[in-house]
């Protein structure tokens, strides 16, 4: 188990002026496929984007189970195996007529269970994700699509040539 789950439990910040605490997963299934949701501003399907399941901490909640909690809402994946954070991230965007201000930490997971089924999504997320595909390495980075952080296709390749980062690696905050 991660360090972190030793710690007392985190808070969402969203509203007292700081980062939005946001636990993402990059999940991948028995044949190294990556799963990701397709996005898109909710009154406009033509602004889309792929990104890692994940969201904001509720209430007492840790990061890692925020990130269990949401990869449930979001695709109905249960069974679970959740491993280390491997990237930790700033990023800041517009989306839904607000910026969004995020600490997002990618955890590492593995699954079986292949098929999804978005049973839990809020009605902003209902609005504004399309669906979700398993991509292979290969497939992200032939990508033509805006896809999440920005770098996951290297970042993947590298996670699956070199396996999880010994500490999580802290990429570039990205600016949208």
């Amino acid at each position: 188990m991660p360090a972190e789950t030793t710690r007392p439990a985190e808070k969402s910040y969203e509203g007292d002026g700081g980062p939005r605490k946001v636990a993402r997963v990059v999940l991948l299934d028995p044949d190294d496929r990556i799963l990701l949701l397709h996005g898109h501003e909710p009154d406009d399907p033509a602004d889309d984007w792929w990104f890692t399941p994940g969201g904001g901490l509720e209430g007492a909640e840790t990061r890692e189970e925020a990130a269990l909690r949401e990869l449930a809402e979001e695709t109905g994946i249960t069974d679970v195996e959740l491993g280390p954070v491997l990237w930790r991230r700033r990023c800041s965007f517009p989306f839904a007529g607000r910026r969004w201000d995020q600490d997002e930490w990618y955890y590492l997971a593995r699954t079986r269970q292949t098929a999804t089924a978005a049973t839990g999504l809020t009605e902003l997320e209902r609005r504004s994700v399309a669906g979700a595909r398993w991509w292979t390495c290969q497939e992200l980075t032939r990508a033509r699509e805006t896809v999440y952080p920005t770098r996951l296709a290297g970042l993947l390749r590298t996670l699956l040539v070199e396996g999880a980062p010994a500490t999580p690696v802290t990429l570039d905050t990205e600016i949208v």
